[in-house]
């Protein structure tokens, strides 16, 4: 009788130890993976995977303290450049440059605050400039040209309204003449769309997103930045706090609404130029102290209307022409393997 055949009991012939490839450690060690999924523009900041809490405060601050810091220095160049040319003094302690002088004054010490958004954009936020302009991550320029378009209907009849309505103080104002009303609207039409997109940056931009990346409704991200929009022009009369506070809201509903800062800008660089230009058109018109605060209830309601008309308009172009909304999708970066990269 033959015997079964015996089989090795000793040790396995193949290897037991550790693999010939080390294992992959995890994708992301120490930050989230960006988000995959494409997001409206108050979002925006829930994007790169970089969100912290402490982000948007942090850059909120520090754009506060830079702004104020620039502001004094040039309120300081302004003042020595005033007292060079022999300037009389204000009565808050500045130099006196003329009603142009002061105006072109006033608007830049508005437009610095656009660089320093963007700085924040980048750190501390750290995400790319482009992000705070659209979805896109860029101005787009075609819709902002439509956006421009859509705003000449409501502000032709916004000046129409303003002339026929009455004039409670009962000064019609003299006719400034051409050569002074030309080289004011030149050097408006330079600063006050940096100063109009400087102020959309700062509230439609860096706070409406700083709030989003907090909460997902639009208008828990609108409503904040829309009341400190109308307190930033001071307090002067009831009508007129309203007015800016509707203006606040449309602005940022239309800005989620189309994906970026094009319809906001547009409204505004419309609005101050009709303001301005009419300021300008009249003997010292530019020396008058008066904002959008201080409306009554006639002109304040009339801009209200008139930003309502402007909304649907846009929301009429949007429909049509169907701007980009939403973020692209980012996908997440694929991992490589040590072994195959060294």
């Amino acid at each position: 009788m033959t015997n079964p055949p015996s089989y090795p009991t000793g040790p396995t012939p193949y290897p037991t130890g550790p693999p010939p490839y080390p294992t992959a450690p995890p994708p992301y060690p120490t930050a989230p993976p960006t988000d995959p999924t494409g997001h409206p523009y108050h979002r925006l900041d829930r994007t790169t995977g970089r969100h912290r809490w402490w982000r948007p405060l942090t850059g909120t601050v520090l754009l506060a303290f830079a702004y104020v810091v620039i502001l004094l220095v040039l309120l300081a160049l302004s003042y020595g450049l005033g007292t060079a040319l022999g300037a009389p003094e204000l009565p808050d302690g500045g130099a006196d440059l003329g009603p142009l002088g002061n105006t072109a004054m006033d608007l830049v010490s508005i437009a610095i605050a656009l660089p320093l958004v963007l700085l924040a954009t980048l750190w501390p936020a750290r995400r790319p400039v482009g992000t705070v302009t659209s979805v896109t991550g860029r101005l787009r320029i075609g819709w902002l040209g439509r956006c421009l378009l859509a705003g000449l209907l409501p502000i032709l009849l916004l000046t129409a309204t303003a002339f026929l309505l009455p004039d409670d103080s009962g000064d019609t104002g003299a006719w400034v003449g051409w050569r002074s009303f030309l080289t004011a609207l030149a050097v408006l039409a330079v600063l006050v769309p940096l100063q109009a997109a400087a102020e959309e940056y700062v509230f439609r931009g860096w706070l409406l997103q700083a709030a989003g990346a907090f909460v997902r409704s639009p208008w828990f991200a609108v409503i904040p930045q829309a009341v400190l929009f109308a307190a930033a022009h001071g307090w002067g009369t009831q009508w007129g706090f309203l007015g800016l506070l509707v203006n606040g809201l449309v602005a940022g509903l239309l800005t989620i609404r189309t994906g970026g800062l094009e319809a906001a800008i547009a409204l505004h660089v419309l609005n101050n130029l009709l303001a301005f230009g009419a300021s300008a058109a009249v003997v010292d018109g530019l020396s008058s102290d008066e904002t959008a605060a201080d409306a009554p209830w006639s002109l304040a309601l009339t801009a209200i209307v008139t930003d309502l008309l402007y909304a649907a308009i846009v929301l009429w172009f949007a429909r049509r022409h169907k701007p980009q909304r939403l973020s692209v999708p980012t996908p997440p970066a694929p991992y490589a393997h040590p072994a195959r990269t060294a």
